[in-house]
Order: C-alpha cells, then sequence, then structure tokens
C-alpha cells in the first residue's frame, strides 16, 4: 500500500512508527511491512511518544500500517525464551510482583489510550491481518475503515492470556458482551462484512480505495468547527456512563457553552 504521508517530513521515525503532520491532520505509520507490522515494546513507546509529539494544530489522526497487514500482533520473539533484546520475557515479566507487572502493562498501555482523546477524532485504516494487539490498537481508535481483505482476530485467549491492551472496553462497548466473549475465547476471524454489520468497523471499501476513503472522511470531519466536534465527542464518549438524566444535563451544559462562544460571551 502506497504512503501517503511520505512526501512530509516526518516528526518521529523510529521503531517501526513514522509520525508526519500536515497543518490539522497527522498520520501515524506502521512503518515494519517484512515482519506485518508486529508490535514490540519499543514499537509501543514510540506509539506512546507519537502522541505526546503531536503539536496542538491537530485534530484528527490516521493511523494506517504499510504493506498486506494493518498489523500482525505481537512479534513472535516475545514468546520465546531468549525475548526480544532489551526488553523483558514473558519468564521475567512472571516473576515480577503484582506491582511490577501491573506497572509493565500500564506501560505498554501508553502507546494504546491516547487515541481517544477528546481534543482529536482518530482513524484507523486497516487492510489484511489485524490479529491481537493489532486488533487493539485499531479498537483504540474512534473509527474504524477497513479493506474488503481484512482479518480480525483476538488471539490472546487461545495462548493461555488475555487481551491486555486496552481492547477489552471498546469491544464489548461495540459488538456487546456475548459478541466480544465469543470472538475473544474462539479467537476467530472477523470479517470485513462482519466487522461493519457489527459495528466493529464504520465502513468496508476495496483494498485499492482505502487510503483516499480515509482522507475523504478525515476532511469531512475537519469541515466541522473543532469546539463542536470536541463537545459532541465528550457527550457521546461519556454517554454510557451516565443516566438518562445526567446525559440530558450535560447536553444542556455543552449547548450553553457553545452558544456563549458563538455569541462572543465565552470565558
Amino acid at each position: 500500500m502506497a504512503s501517503p504521508d511520505q512526501d512530509l517530513a516526518p516528526a518521529l521515525d523510529k521503531d517501526g512508527v513514522r509520525l508526519t503532520v500536515e497543518d490539522t491532520l497527522a498520520t501515524v505509520t506502521l512503518t515494519n511491512p517484512a515482519k506485518r507490522n508486529a508490535q514490540t515494546p519499543a514499537l509501543w513507546r514510540a506509539l506512546a511518544e507519537a502522541g505526546r509529539l503531536l503539536p496542538g494544530s491537530v485534530r484528527v489522526v490516521v493511523l494506517r500500517g504499510e504493506g498486506q497487514s494493518f498489523s500482525a500482533g505481537l512479534d513472535r520473539r516475545m514468546f520465546t525464551p531468549e525475548g526480544i533484546p532489551g526488553e523483558p520475557t514473558f519468564v521475567d515479566l512472571a516473576r515480577r510482583d503484582d506491582a511490577g507487572i501491573d506497572a509493565t502493562i500500564a506501560e505498554y498501555q501508553e502507546a494504546f489510550t491516547w487515541w481517544r482523546r477528546t481534543d482529536l477524532v482518530s482513524i484507523a485504516a486497516v487492510q489484511g491481518h489485524a490479529i491481537g494487539a493489532g486488533f487493539q490498537l485499531a479498537l483504540g481508535c474512534d473509527l474504524r475503515v477497513v479493506a474488503d481483505d481484512v482479518q480480525f482476530a483476538m488471539r490472546e485467549t487461545s495462548l493461555g492470556l488475555v487481551p491486555d491492551l486496552t481492547g477489552t472496553h471498546p469491544l464489548v462497548g461495540l459488538v456487546g458482551y456475548a459478541r466480544a466473549l465469543e470472538i475473544c475465547v474462539t479467537g476467530r476471524f472477523v470479517g470485513a462484512e462482519e466487522a461493519v454489520a457489527s459495528g466493529l468497523a464504520n465502513l468496508a471499501v476495496p483494498a485499492a480505495d482505502l487510503d483516499a476513503t480515509v482522507r475523504d472522511l478525515a476532511a469531512a470531519l475537519l469541515a466541522a468547527p473543532r469546539d463542536a466536534v470536541v463537545e459532541t465527542k465528550a457527550l457521546l464518549s461519556g454517554a454510557l456512563d451516565r443516566t438518562y438524566e445526567e446525559q440530558r444535563a450535560a447536553e444542556r451544559a455543552a449547548q450553553a457553552r457553545r452558544l456563549r462562544d458563538l455569541a462572543g460571551l465565552g470565558e
């Protein structure tokens, strides 16, 4: 797949992650297609750094992967006794106390959390395999546009583990508890048609049209006034945690802020 951000000077380009910024639009690209964009702790640190480097002008972030697969999950070396040089192996991690394990996983999770910041709208452009950590990375974004060859799968449970990279909350929110349980425990593939029908993906397009479709969606998102988008995202993202009456009150408060801003009476 072509890289629409390659003509821009990258703000970050390391450990399989490239960040480019063009005014209000940022693109984060996974850049190790030879390994199907397999994920490592170094890649996660680079993804977290990309989030910290975003200038305040950015309103939309596109996440994409070079090559035939978005991300085929963890680098297989993480499952070997030798592991990845300079990184803790699973055995090393298991030997730590609960606080040590918790702190390490929390650090890994930082790569997956910033995509839902209220001041941003994030879009994952997903083609080919998005397995395990790859699936969870796509779930970290607000929106998902998929190619017709996409194959989502959550394989952690099949390996004796659990999904721990923040994917369980959005997965249940998108498809419901029963479907999420079945997807995770069986580890089966979810293709493009089911992804759209179940709410995992916003739309599916031919692989050749993926980048252009995502660019069009980003342009549509950028056409709306920024403050209204921020307020709307906050309303929607918190809706399930509020009662009906609390949501009504949140709508009124948000609209009051918007009316004052539009009238030039904001604080």
